[in-house]
């Protein structure tokens, strides 16, 4: 290569970068041309203390959260108890939010971000926004579509996971349609499904003494008892021949201990009919009673009555020493206050349908037969050779 060539070569090189360098800095220009400055908060006046409205809305679907007498309500749930810890995440969150990139971007466009107008149902935005006791907003925003950050090639696996994963999420001003931002969070939590902001502490089945089953077909139904926390379960009323499978009923044995659900309605919409009952006491007195309807998408329809018969006064034992006395009748005091207000907070939820997953009760809804021994197959003859 002569001398010519060679400065032809270096000239065409730094043409081409210059160009490029150009290019890159108009993108960039173009995300920080307009808008709140980069590493700015998004909502930087967002009064979190003064929220008691949330609004959620994308397409059709809707939850309205609200603050009524400190606590935090579903509208659309018949204003079942919401989820303390998730909406204050949710403020917490929303208030800390910085502005990664922003660019100002034409009605036009819009749909490119995923950020026409919640109303319009596919693809639209999902709109939240934050109200005061008195309904006055305090803030508004439109979240679009999640960034998506790309994977490094992985030479052993070359296409898998081209996708990525989503780090961030474009948002607007409700309705500006000028200046989009992107967020470092895709707020993938933050969806206008009621169900999901719903409080799911439930009710818990401590010591169970007697459990009973009663099927809309009687000879389906059972019982099981025993004596104290520590004997054999029994089987009441038990046929001749009949013989409880110990290795079939420990999954019944305890019901609803850790119970959980997936929705609830009011208790208007309760199913009439017939219904399976299923009904629990316990040994520290405490009766449930669950009427379950049928099944339906993978989910039983449940409503529950709780009471407890719990002492006022402790049964002293015979020739108590008066420093046992004192102590074990505290000790019983302190017991009888933490069932009273267990039954307190568990009465609270005979108010409502449960949906209950269907996993979650099954196992508790065997019939009689599935918790017997097999009958022996050997004929008498064959019992003799």
């Amino acid at each position: 290569m002569n001398r010519k060539q060679f400065v032809i070569l270096l000239v065409l090189v730094l043409v081409i970068g210059a160009a490029g360098l150009l290019v890159r800095q108009r993108s960039n220009n173009s995300w920080h041309s307009s808008g709140a400055a980069i590493g700015q908060k998004l909502l930087p006046n967002l009064p979190v203390n003064d929220v008691a409205q949330i609004t959620i809305k994308s397409g059709a679907d809707t939850v309205d959260l609200a603050r009524q007498n400190n606590l935090w309500r579903v509208h659309e749930r018949g204003d079942y108890p919401a989820s303390f810890p998730q909406i204050s995440e949710l403020l917490l969150k929303f208030a800390d939010l910085k502005i990664v990139q922003n660019e100002e971007v034409g009605p036009s466009q819009m749909a490119r971000f995923e950020l026409p107008s919640p109303d319009i149902g596919t693809n639209a935005a999902t709109a939240i926004e934050f109200k005061d006791q008195n309904g006055k907003s305090l803030g508004s925003l439109w979240l679009g579509k999640k960034h998506m950050k790309k994977p490094g090639a992985n030479p052993q696996f070359p296409g898998m996971g081209d996708e990525g994963w989503p780090d961030g999420r474009y948002v607007m001003a409700a309705g500006s349609g000028h200046d989009v931002a992107l967020i470092s969070d895709p707020l993938e939590n933050v969806q206008a499904k009621p169900d999901q902001w719903l409080n799911k502490d439930f009710l818990s089945v401590d010591k169970p003494g007697v459990i009973a089953v009663r099927f809309p077909e009687a000879t389906n139904s059972w019982k099981l008892t025993r004596a104290s926390e520590t004997n054999d379960w029994q089987l009441a009323d038990a046929k001749p021949g009949e013989k409880l499978d110990s290795s079939k009923i420990s999954s019944v044995t305890s019901p609803l201990s850790s119970a959980s659900f997936n929705d609830v309605a009011p208790l208007a919409s309760a199913v009439s009919g017939s219904n399976t009952v299923l009904s629990i006491q316990t040994f520290d007195g405490f009766s449930y009673v669950a009427k379950i309807s049928p099944k339906h998408d993978d989910n039983y329809p449940v409503t529950f009555t709780i009471t407890a018969t719990l002492p006022a006064a402790r049964a002293a034992a015979k020739d108590e020493k008066p420093d046992d006395k004192t102590r074990l009748d505290k000790e019983f005091q302190a017991r009888q206050k933490t069932l009273a207000d267990k039954l307190a907070k568990e009465q609270a939820f005979t108010n409502w349908v449960y949906q209950m997953p269907a996993f979650s009760l099954d196992e508790i809804l065997k019939t009689r037969s599935q918790l017997l021994e097999e009958p022996s197959t050997n004929s008498p003859a064959q019992a003799q050779k």
